[in-house]
């Protein structure tokens, strides 16, 4: 009984459990997080939690209220996209200490915020990078593998994080793939968010990466997107712009990944999907 006792403890060394969830959509996805959070922090016992929140107030951007909610829920690091500056105040967010908040490192050097965060977890320095893809996108940004390369090389120089997580904000999967075979071996794992459609293509990567292509959303499930399904269309069927409205109930699922990293190695050892739905009601 002793020696299966101490195995269990020495797992619990060895491994990292991590929680990662992708884009949460607006007030029923805070509401849903809030909601099964706990169940799944009882289940999984993880060590450390992310979610991307670019999409957390009503469907774009951050602010401090929505961000607090996030942080009580039990979210300890939040990634994010090209609509984190969509709301007013992202500056003093970005820019401040209050929340461990990053946005895509290969935007220029001079934008607001930083673009990776270390932080030390039971004794073991952990990196979160975030990056986004040029695939699709309007915005110039820096080519992402260099971006990747320099980061990793100035990780190498201070604290040498053993664990580095990456949110991948991307919409091709082509593209998406090939940073994760890119990163394969270097990083613990690639984590791609923004197109809010789980991905059936998880796994672990040769060399020890753990890999999606996109985790996908918290968020309505009978929408488009996270978004009321009748505006969508309707720009489709006019090509007008139209208003989009976020669903106040009904119900949300819930996707993220589960990943246990080698504290030694900084290896993917386990990297599954979790997902779940919660059904929010007007007196939720």
């Amino acid at each position: 009984m002793f020696s299966i006792i101490r195995a269990i403890r020495l797992i619990r060394i060895i491994f990292m459990k991590i929680l990662f969830f992708g884009d949460i959509v607006g007030r029923i996805g805070r509401q849903a997080m809030q909601k099964i959070l706990p169940e799944l922090s009882q289940e999984f016992k993880p060590d450390l939690v992310l979610a991307n929140v670019e999409n957390l107030a009503h469907g774009k951007g951050v602010t401090h209220d929505t961000l607090q909610e996030m942080k009580e829920a039990g979210i300890d690091v939040f990634t994010s996209g090209n609509h984190i500056f969509r709301k007013g105040g992202y500056e003093e967010i970005l820019n401040g200490d209050e929340f461990a908040i990053i946005r895509p490192a290969n935007y220029p050097p001079d934008t607001i915020g930083r673009g990776f965060i270390t932080l030390e977890v039971k004794g073991v320095y952990v990196a979160v990078i975030n990056l986004m893809g040029r695939v699709f996108f309007q915005e110039g940004l820096d080519d992402p593998l260099r971006k990747l390369d320099e980061i990793l090389a100035e990780l190498a120089k201070t604290q040498k994080p053993k664990i580095i997580i990456i949110d991948w904000h991307a919409e091709a999967t082509s593209e998406k793939m090939a940073l994760g075979w890119y990163s394969d071996g270097r990083t613990s794992a690639v984590l791609g968010t923004h197109t809010h459609v789980p991905t059936a293509d998880t796994r672990i990567l040769p060399k020890g990466t753990g890999f999606v292509s996109d985790v996908g959303m918290v968020g309505a499930r009978d929408s488009i997107l996270g978004v009321a399904i009748d505006g969508p269309i309707a720009k489709m069927k006019t090509q007008l712009g139209q208003k989009f409205e976020i669903p106040e109930t009904g119900v949300v699922q819930v996707n993220g990944v589960y990943l246990e990293i080698s504290e030694k190695t900084g290896q993917s050892q386990k990297i599954e999907r979790v997902d779940r739905e919660v059904n929010i009601t007007e007196n939720t």
